[in-house]
């Protein structure tokens, strides 16, 4: 039997968020919550009203989580910040790994995200 080519790796991960609940670690933690799981680009491109920013910022939370899944890190999770929902200027948005989520990805194949 001879050699066959593996191709790309491809996983999928998929979560939900309830936009409530993102609302309310806001309003009990404010700052150190926001600062502690977004970038300064995922609070930047979330900026508005707090409902809209609350849809925002729980459409990245599931996003990050479904990465973490995607991921599936064995003992240490990457920290929630080495895992970026990126807005671009024409309006859709990629996932960048940076730090320990990138390793991760790196060992696993996983060369891109959508």
């Amino acid at each position: 039997m001879g050699s066959m080519s593996m191709g790309p790796r491809v996983r999928v991960g998929a979560d939900l968020v309830a936009v409530r609940s993102v609302a309310e670690s806001i309003e009990c933690f404010g700052d150190r919550y926001l600062r502690r799981i977004y970038t300064e680009h995922e609070i930047a491109s979330c900026d508005g009203l707090p409902a809209v920013a609350s849809a925002g910022l729980a459409a990245r939370f599931a996003a990050k989580e479904a990465a973490l899944k995607v991921l599936r890190p064995s003992g240490h999770r990457p920290d929630w910040l080495s895992i970026e929902v990126v807005r671009h200027t024409e309006g859709w948005c990629s996932i960048s790994l940076h730090g320990y989520a990138a390793a991760l990805a790196a060992e696993a194949g996983l060369m891109s995200w959508r």
